[in-house]
């Protein structure tokens, strides 16, 4: 079953307001950019892929970082630091809960929000099958009343994309997420969905087998599109993640993920599919920089380019951490044009759910917040792409 999350003091998001906006001066201007997103992602037992993606968006005049106004059509986001909220309550489907009532996903959310020094106007949170409608009905209306937009990542778990036996459960479960999103005037949706997250005993699939896993990621998910009738709905695209090497034995690059998005394109007639580019799976894929910045310049020449995720391989924590990858990437996704939504993704070093990624590689348990808290971290996080993104619009590299 699932489980609550304690809240010891080294574990991140302590409740309370650590630091309000900065003073207007103090913060980060941004002539042409806004901050776009963050949000909470609680996933259950048993399903442990990624930390939840928050975003965050900039407001014209907003105090501290947004001096002279933001350009609507580029978001930056943040994903905020895991919360350790794994497990759903008892395994009864309930989102866990604060002493307060409260979900503390919502709860998580406000403060995070007041502590940035950016105004936090949307939320990317993790869908699921299983969740109990009245709490997922709560998430969606509490994150709303905060003022916030919401865009859901999709996971799935205990079944296999790439094998046939498990193609009913594998739509089932993305075609019940697809429904939520729905049901909410969504019209991004994303996934880790073509592949089973560090599966026990799987090995790389090559050739014929690499191809037939091709076959079967594009007709499980465009199953999913059709039994959730995502055609002539709210929905217009849908974008898909890879994780680096380790966590997935097949598709764990740029070049494999795109094979399955191309193809799923190609079968359904238009460019509904993307890819979500994740420094860090970049950066621990094998590729080095210059093969992950010329594939970004063909998926993007190709219009499958989706979201980017700043993170820091290796060690998903501090971005100062990320040995040159966030900027050469997002440097190289900028130049295409396509640059729309940028997330930034951190992870607790110590998250008890997470015990698969150290063994897999000790990296991914060192501190790296230098004193912080988590939130703080976060929120240096933003402030640091925020600057990055301002950067390539002044050297002219990032366009309106």
């Amino acid at each position: 079953g699932g489980r609550v999350a304690d809240h010891r003091d080294h574990r991140p998001l302590q409740p309370g307001v650590e630091h309000g906006p900065t003073e207007p001066g103090q913060g980060v201007h941004a002539p042409h950019l806004g901050v776009d997103q963050v949000g909470f992602v609680p996933l259950p037992a048993g399903l442990v892929l990624l930390g939840p993606p928050v975003v965050v968006q900039g407001e014209e005049h907003h105090p501290g970082l947004l001096g002279r106004g933001a350009e609507p059509d580029r978001r930056l986001a943040a994903v905020r630091p895991d919360l350790e909220e794994r497990g759903i309550g008892n395994g009864d489907g309930r989102l866990p809960r604060g002493d307060d009532g409260r979900l503390l996903i919502v709860s998580e959310m406000e403060a995070i929000a007041a502590a940035s020094p950016v105004k936090i106007q949307n939320a990317q949170i993790t869908v699921f099958p299983g969740v109990h409608e009245g709490d997922t009905d709560e998430l969606f209306t509490g994150l709303g009343g905060l003022g916030m937009g919401i865009h859901p990542i999709m996971m799935v778990g205990g079944a296999d994309p790439m094998d046939p036996a498990d193609e009913e459960k594998v739509a089932s479960m993305l075609a019940a997420s697809i429904s939520v999103a729905k049901k909410y005037g969504v019209t991004q949706i994303a996934s880790t969905s073509i592949e089973q997250w560090m599966q026990a005993g799987a090995t790389p699939k090559t050739g014929e087998a690499f191809a037939a896993a091709v076959v079967q990621n594009v007709r499980v998910h465009l199953r999913a599109y059709r039994e959730a009738g995502i055609e002539g709905s709210c929905i217009k695209t849908w974008h898909i993640e890879f994780l680096r090497k380790g966590e997935f034995q097949t598709f764990n690059d740029l070049s494999k993920c795109w094979e399955v998005v191309k193809a799923a394109n190609a079968e359904l007639g238009r460019k509904f599919f993307k890819i979500m580019v994740d420094a860090a799976h970049c950066g621990d894929s094998g590729l080095s920089i210059p093969e992950n910045e010329a594939l970004i310049a063909q998926v993007a020449a190709a219009d499958e380019f989706g979201t980017f995720h700043a993170s820091a391989k290796t060690t998903r924590g501090c971005l100062s951490t990320d040995d040159g990858w966030i900027g050469a990437l997002m440097a190289a996704a900028a130049k295409t044009g396509k640059l729309k939504y940028v997330f930034v993704e951190l992870f607790h070093h110590e998250d008890p759910a997470l015990e698969g990624l150290r063994q897999l590689d000790p990296g991914h348990g060192i501190d790296t917040r230098d004193g912080r808290t988590y939130r703080e971290a976060v929120v240096d996080g933003v402030v640091d792409v925020a600057r990055r993104l301002n950067n390539l619009v002044a050297r002219g590299m990032l366009k309106n």
